[in-house]
């Protein structure tokens, strides 16, 4: 089978555990990630993220639903001013820990892989984001860095 695309789409950021959360959402399906997904994703994420540590609280999401029974929340958290930090959880792929074949069935994910390939185009765009308004302004602008998002598309639509 030849490599595709997948679709990414854009919801509006959220708060969650006193962070602001940029979302990302990757499927190949057109009728995007169930409403039961995203619900059980996002009720894992505070267990995800980091303590705050000075550093303007900003992290970014990708949820992937993969072409199986599997789901995947990526949390890349700003800290210590540049660094990101990488918690992930993983649903309906026993492979990866999962109990069950349930993806809404979210469980803590301990390997040291940070994301697909149709996972990692937002890491490129978030990080120039972060440059761009938090780090070479003279004063940090955290709503602009908020506001500027990887259009939607798919995951091959870099600009």
């Amino acid at each position: 089978m030849a490599f595709e695309e997948k679709l990414l789409t854009v919801p509006p950021p959220v708060e969650v555990a006193g962070r602001h959360v940029k979302r990302y959402h990757v499927t190949a399906d057109p009728a995007g990630i169930a409403p039961e997904v995203q619900e059980a994703a996002y009720a894992i994420l505070p267990t995800l993220l980091p303590d705050p540590d000075g550093t303007p609280p900003a992290t970014f999401v990708v949820l992937h639903r993969g072409g199986d029974d599997g789901a995947y929340l990526n949390a890349y958290s700003w800290v210590w001013d540049n660094v990101l930090h990488f918690r992930g959880a993983a649903a309906g792929q026993p492979v990866l820990g999962c109990p069950d074949r349930d993806p809404t069935h979210f469980v803590p994910v301990d390997r040291p892989w940070i994301g697909c390939v149709w996972e990692l185009p937002p890491i490129r765009h978030e990080r120039d984001a972060w440059v761009r308004h938090l780090l070479a302004p003279s004063a940090p602008d955290l709503a602009a860095y908020l506001a500027d998002s990887m259009p939607e598309g798919t995951t091959g639509d870099i600009a």
